[in-house]
């Protein structure tokens, strides 16, 4: 019994440093944001957050995590209301582009997380919807939707090309003005792995 409280103790704190984290870095950004304001926000000590994280950078690492989960879900939602596969795989990659304009995903997942983090292809949460885009890729390449490329080659171009556009997007001078241009590029070079275009 002990030992399950101490894991649900421990779980409380660390849904209360990643929400005041989130909250920080969102209005403040990662170098901004004082790891005193964040666990006083949370009500703990720099010893919570050293002991759950490791460091600040570690915190980061976990709100990036679970936003970038939020926008995956998000993301395939959108593409599980489409009328096709293949609609649905674009609609998804739009999604992910459109979200480059929430300050939330902006500031956090897009510009602060590459450049604390580093590469975002890299990140655990980014595996997931790899595997998605893969799974969907070989079902359009069996239903001969798609040229008969290595799908998990066309998967990390696929996502690689949603991410890039966000990430573009995001540290455009002008977010909004750079929204439409990334979309129908990653449009155009999507629809260049179709069977038979048009």
């Amino acid at each position: 019994m002990a030992v399950g409280r101490r894991a649900e103790k421990m779980e409380e704190t660390r849904a209360r440093l990643v929400a005041a984290a989130r909250r920080a870095f969102a209005e403040k950004g990662y170098a901004e944001a004082s790891m005193d304001d964040l666990t006083a926000a949370a009500g703990l000590t720099r010893g919570a957050l050293y002991h759950n994280f490791g460091d600040k950078r570690g915190l980061l690492a976990a709100v990036v995590q679970q936003i970038d989960a939020e926008m995956a879900a998000r993301a395939q939602a959108i593409a599980a209301r489409a009328a096709t596969p293949w609609e649905g795989l674009l609609a998804e990659g739009v999604a992910y582009i459109e979200m480059a304009l929430e300050p939330e995903v902006q500031r956090i997942v897009l510009l602060d997380g590459p450049a604390v983090l580093g590469d975002p292809a890299q990140w655990p949460s980014q595996n997931a919807c790899l595997e998605t885009t893969r799974r969907t890729v070989e079902g359009l390449i069996a239903d001969g939707v798609l040229k008969p490329v290595d799908p998990a080659a066309a998967a990390w171009l696929i996502n690689g090309a949603a991410l890039n556009a966000a990430l573009w997007t995001a540290a455009s001078s002008s977010p909004e003005r750079a929204l439409p241009k990334a979309i129908e590029a990653f449009r155009c070079l999507a629809q260049g792995l179709l069977a038979k275009p048009g």
